[in-house]
């Protein structure tokens, strides 16, 4: 999945996912899915965890498993249940065990306090114990990711996520519009069910092996994705170009699944896309990623001077990216004020304000469908809210969240879900979305986008003509 960016930001809207996801999603975008300016702190936009004095000498994978749970307790946007964080650890342990060829898992059972002190010990303990037990054998560091894992997992977030060293460095991948090795899709889990959902991007080896957006990845080379974090998932997807991965997929409104075999292709995600028709330029961004905005403006700037007198922004199946993004990318629209407000969980609030770099390409439709997550919606509420243009197709995703990246000693990292995000008039959109200002149904099918069958592109384009013909 492809983000954008300047190395790892702090601050992610993604649907890693995030579509990341999102992505990021969130192209998970995922780093991408990386704010760079609320939480950053170091040259490279990733948020450093200091550890405290008081874990000098101890060993590495404890202080990794005691930063992680720190970072938890103060940063998640919601308040922590310390019980579920200890279990979800214990859980994790298990089931990698399991999985690695032993049958019944000897792990330290311990329990929550609802004192830090305490119940960081008691996460120590469940690691410590199955070191002691296991670590000659699986070894201390594979132990400790999957403890941080586990506990993570706790808190039943699929945004909230372990990113090991490699796992950091694909997402910078992602986030700088790179060259990878990919089958082409973007990525979201879908917050009620936990099922990975796919839209595959045009002209890329799921698009031609038949994959569909809403499709539902079952598994990846027979490894079930229940129960596994998105940025799992896309990590199993992804691989070295010429390899071939299995999906085993089940599509929309069928109960049966079936196998797909792609073979992996050194993947190059569009981020822009634009043209003129008649008298209408039509841009179609992909995600928000760090170069975004100077491709939008330069986008609008070259379709005015090929003739356009009003403009279609089209947002669908656009899982997200970076926050900056959006805001730049509105603030082109709105002249001043408020653009986003992100509050954490002791409900500061932070606002992001219009750039000043306000060119509207006006009238201007905005685009929109179920698929559009995340960055995306925070431009098409900013838009609504404001007033500058008309968002035409169905209720968007509904992910109101944003994530921040903390790096660990080891160079990998964290990504927490810490804050929720507002609309200029202060909606909150999370598991709600967005509602068109018009509503025009249409199957998510990237097949039928910007073709004649294209219900939304047309009313999009037939209210800029009326409105053109007003002037």
């Amino acid at each position: 999945m492809k983000l954008p960016g300047r190395a790892v930001a702090a601050l992610l809207v993604i649907l890693t996912a995030s579509l990341s996801g999102a992505f990021v999603l969130e192209r998970e975008r995922q780093t991408r899915d990386v704010e760079t300016s609320v939480t950053t702190s170091s040259q490279d936009g990733v948020a450093a965890l200091d550890l405290p004095d008081i874990f000098t000498g101890r060993a590495l994978d404890q202080r990794l498993l005691n930063a992680s749970f720190e970072k938890v307790e103060s940063a998640y946007y919601k308040p922590v249940d310390d019980a579920a964080l200890i279990a979800g650890e214990r859980n994790g342990l298990i089931e990698w065990l399991r999985a690695h060829g032993v049958a019944q898992p000897i792990i330290p059972e311990a329990g929550a306090t609802g004192d830090p002190k305490s119940d960081r010990r008691a996460i120590d303990s469940v690691l410590q114990g199955t070191i002691d037990r296991y670590g000659k054998r699986f070894g201390d560091t594979i132990l400790t990711q999957q403890a941080i894992k586990g506990m993570l997992a706790g808190l039943k977030d699929p945004y909230t996520t372990y990113l090991s060293p490699d796992e950091i460095r694909q997402l910078e991948e992602s986030l700088n519009g790179g060259d990878f090795g990919g089958i082409g899709v973007y990525i979201v889990q879908d917050p009620k069910t936990g099922l990975i959902l796919v839209q595959p991007i045009e002209g890329t080896p799921a698009a031609r092996a038949g994959i569909k957006t809403g499709d539902t990845i079952m598994a990846v080379d027979g490894k079930p994705t229940k129960g596994q974090t998105l940025d799992t998932v896309e990590r199993e997807i992804r691989g070295r170009t010429g390899t071939y991965v299995q999906l085993l997929v089940r599509s929309q409104n069928e109960k049966e699944t079936h196998e797909v075999t792609v073979m992996r292709e050194r993947i190059h995600v569009p981020s822009v896309h634009a043209k003129v028709e008649g008298n209408i330029g039509y841009i179609r961004l992909a995600d928000f990623g760090s170069m975004s905005y100077d491709e939008i403006r330069n986008a609008i700037n070259t379709t005015r001077r090929e003739g356009a007198k009003a403009f279609i922004l089209d947002l669908r199946n656009n899982g997200g990216g970076l926050l900056d993004a959006a805001v730049e990318i509105s603030s082109l629209w709105i002249k001043q004020g408020v653009i986003v407000s992100t509050v954490d969980r002791p409900g500061n609030r932070e606002v992001h304000e219009a750039t000043g770099h306000y060119d509207p390409a006006e009238p201007l439709v905005v685009l929109v469908n179920k698929y559009t997550a995340s960055a995306s919606e925070i431009t098409a509420g900013a838009i609504q809210d404001d007033h500058v243009g008309t968002v035409v197709g169905t209720r968007t995703f509904g992910k109101g969240v944003v994530q921040s990246i903390y790096r660990l000693p080891d160079l990998s990292a964290l990504k927490i879900t810490t804050a929720r995000y507002l609309t200029p008039s202060g909606r909150d959109i999370d598991h709600r979305g967005i509602e068109p200002d018009v509503v025009v149904n249409q199957a998510v099918d990237p097949l039928i986008i910007d073709t004649p069958n294209d219900r939304q592109l047309a009313e999009g384009k037939a209210l800029l003509e009326r409105r053109l013909a007003n002037r």
